[in-house]
């Protein structure tokens, strides 16, 4: 595993951690025994660093995750995210009084005092020129409810203002092989004020596992049915924003730059930390396998040269032209 420090923190956490929205909901069934193996394979495999969310199954990943801190010694730093509680999810909902009741809920959840990074999730675009909000959240770390907090972006743009704010540590975005926009500006701003970088979605909500095809199904309550052209939240969250059949060509031309021993899901992580401004990245795992394969990714060697470059081709004729001026 290879460790990389997150903002100004003074954090070293693993490159490849671990993303904990599968096993708390919207994406099929999933059992909490087996959950719980994937995260206590994650921890033996050196991930020390976990995504979660006070929405993900109304709070069951949390709670998961605070059973896992429990059963383990090691130093486990878990991130969750507020204001999707929010209905109707509104500018007009991120207010200190909500971001504290937002807080006290994951702090119960979580089973802590304070907790380590609180990311505003997906707010609307306008959140981010309401310096109040900000100020709301410095509030919560001076009470010591918060360690320290961060944003979840959906656009770009979102980030490189989010990041205008001194005391934000973290932005997660999604970056992946289909999404390489944030590569173009914003990481060079964030390595600039020393802002960490979470990638989800960086296997494409498993597109970019290569496991998937034309005759894959999938279950009434998984994104991966219900939000295809975004009829529950922002489209991009799904595959990427890529259509099903494009994302499946595209990776079998992917699937030809293969190195020996890697799988798909391997050269897409391996891709994604080829870029030293990420932090890490957040796929997820909802058994113990997907976890192993995941963290394995760290120790593969580095892609070569040539290979980055032609990623860059496929998604420049393939992909690009779908996605790029969106978010």
């Amino acid at each position: 595993m290879q460790y990389r420090e997150l903002g100004r923190t003074g954090w070293r956490i693993s490159a490849i951690s671990f993303g904990a929205w599968a096993i708390g909901s919207a994406w099929g069934s999933v059992e909490d025994t087996e959950s719980l193996a994937a995260l206590h394979k994650a921890v033996d495999l050196g991930v020390n660093f976990f995504d979660t969310a006070d929405v993900y199954g109304d709070g069951r990943s949390e709670r998961l995750l605070a059973r896992l801190k429990r059963e383990r010694k090691e130093e486990i730093i878990i991130a969750t995210k507020a204001g999707r509680r929010l209905d109707p999810h509104v500018t007009a909902g991120y207010t200190a009084e909500n971001l504290t009741a937002f807080v006290e809920r994951s702090l119960k959840n979580l089973e802590t005092e304070a907790l380590d990074l609180l990311q505003l999730h997906c707010p609307t675009t306008e959140v981010y020129y309401l310096p109040e909000v900000f100020g709301a959240l410095d509030d919560l770390v001076k009470r010591g409810k918060l360690r320290y907090y961060g944003v979840s972006v959906e656009k770009v743009e979102e980030a490189l203002k989010a990041i205008e704010y001194e005391n934000v540590q973290s932005v997660q975005i999604i970056f992946n092989i289909f999404r390489q926009r944030p590569a173009e500006i914003f990481f060079n701003e964030a390595k600039r004020r020393r802002v960490g970088i979470l990638a989800r979605l960086p296997l494409s909500s498993g597109m970019l596992s290569g496991k998937l095809n034309l005759q894959s199904q999938f279950a009434p309550d998984d994104h991966r049915a219900f939000n295809r052209q975004g009829e529950s939240f922002d489209r991009g969250e799904t595959f990427s924003g890529v259509d099903y059949e494009t994302g499946l060509r595209t990776v079998e031309e992917l699937r030809t730059l293969l190195p020996e021993g890697m799988t798909m899901a391997q050269f897409a992580l391996r891709w994604i930390l080829m870029f030293d401004a990420v932090t890490c990245a957040i796929p997820g795992a909802k058994r113990p396998t997907q976890a192993e394969e995941n963290a394995r990714a760290a120790d593969l060697p580095p892609l070569s040269e040539e290979t980055m470059q032609r990623v860059r081709k496929i998604y420049e004729e393939s992909i690009r032209p779908l996605v790029h001026h969106y978010w």
